[in-house]
């Protein structure tokens, strides 16, 4: 009962983090980009956000281990509130120069914010779920999963109607304020010793991984640059400037989007029953989907290059991506703490986040750059290449089992 309510109080605080955190990416985004900004001027606005979220994670996961998850959630939830703050203090009349090292920088702690609130919740779930209960881990992965992608969705949406209704500034300090409550709540409820390993890793061994998680990282580097490289920049502007989309309906499309994904993700234990024959998913599970993923952004970037309705290659097109991608994403998160032993789950669910995010910086500066050189057509074949190597790389991952599938 003390496990359950732990695990219910780590998911609350992680989706209260989560709608703020897409919240904030949809308001930056449609913000500058009303202010008449280019869509590599945008995309450089997230790269400290992705690039720091690298280092958390590498060193995240190692300070957790040290300290407890408990700490490093609290100083997750503790730095929104502050990048949201000094977000809210930009100034109109600063140069564009200026204005956008200003976000970057904000964006940067918004991006340490994120990954150690991430790292920690993940980790948690390790210690929270009885050894040897995979199929238990399997189900409480994809519900915190899937829920908080569900938010972030929620708050993405929740951005482009704050921004049509109170403004850029005043969104964020409305934010910032319901981060507190929730901080205030989690400090008094959390147990100390909550993710704290019981033996020690030397900072020297934080990149000492085993076979199995460092390819499933490099797996995770590619499925999420293959995604962002075309969702981060390229389909909002292609949204907003090739469609005629207002803010609301961009950041409503979005907001749908991710909130059918994150639902995806959290029936993916059941979506997959029947192909895992009762079992768990495996490396060829992994590569089953990857694959499936690569032949299908292929089809919609020609659907997208002869013109075809944007609502089947576009809209519908993109939705059954997402269908697909939740269901892939959440065998990784699974796979990840199934090759790990509960005492490291933080370093090693640290450096695979680290992987993830590597993936997102990737894709998050060619989403900018390949969309003003070959549009939404570009960043779609490109995708289509991130994602086809996520599949080759899953391959080598560990099979068990006759089915290729389960593999």
């Amino acid at each position: 009962m003390t496990d359950l309510r732990n695990y219910m109080l780590v998911t609350a605080a992680y989706w209260g983090f989560t709608l703020t955190d897409g919240a904030l990416r949809m308001l930056v985004l449609l913000h500058f980009y009303e202010l008449g900004y280019s869509a590599v001027q945008i995309a450089f606005l997230f790269l400290f956000y992705e690039f720091f979220g690298i280092v958390t994670n590498l060193l995240g996961g190692w300070v957790g281990s040290h300290l407890g998850l408990r700490i490093t959630l609290f100083a997750g939830l503790a730095l929104q509130v502050v990048a949201l703050s000094v977000l809210a203090m930009l100034n109109p009349a600063w140069s564009a120069v200026f204005s956008v090292a200003y976000v970057m920088g904000a964006q940067a702690l918004s991006g340490i914010a994120k990954d150690l609130t991430k790292m920690s919740s993940k980790s948690a779930i390790k210690g929270l779920v009885p050894a040897g209960a995979d199929g238990a881990l399997f189900k409480w992965v994809a519900v915190l999963t899937g829920s908080k992608n569900a938010l972030k969705g929620a708050g993405f949406f929740l951005g482009g109607l704050l921004l049509a209704w109170i403004g850029f500034r005043w969104s964020l300090f409305a934010m910032a304020a319901g981060l507190v409550v929730i901080l205030a709540i989690a400090v008094l409820s959390l147990p100390a010793e909550m993710g704290r390993a019981k033996v020690k890793v030397k900072f020297s061994r934080i990149l000492a991984k085993s076979r199995e998680v460092n390819l499933l990282s490099a797996a995770r580097l590619f499925l999420f640059g293959s995604r962002d490289i075309w969702f981060v920049v390229g389909l909002p502007v292609f949204l907003a400037s090739s469609l005629g989309w207002s803010h609301p309906e961009v950041g409503g499309f979005i907001a749908l989007w991710v909130i059918g994904y994150g639902g995806i993700q959290a029936l993916a234990p059941k979506l997959l029953s029947r192909g895992l024959a009762g079992g768990t998913p495996r490396g060829g599970t992994a590569a089953t989907g990857a694959f499936v993923l690569a032949i299908l952004t292929g089809l919609i970037a020609v659907g997208v290059s002869l013109e075809l309705s944007p609502w089947l290659t576009v809209v519908a097109g993109l939705a059954v991506f997402g269908l697909i991608f939740a269901v892939n994403s959440s065998v990784h998160s699974y796979l990840i703490l199934a090759y790990t032993e509960t005492d490291q789950a933080a370093l090693n669910v640290g450096f695979y986040y680290m992987a993830n995010a590597g993936g997102r910086l990737v894709g998050t500066l060619l989403s900018g750059i390949v969309f003003q050189l070959a549009g939404l057509v570009g960043c779609l074949w490109v995708s289509a290449v991130f994602v086809a190597v996520a599949g080759g790389i899953s391959l080598l991952l560990p099979r068990h089992g006759n089915s290729w599938f389960t593999g």
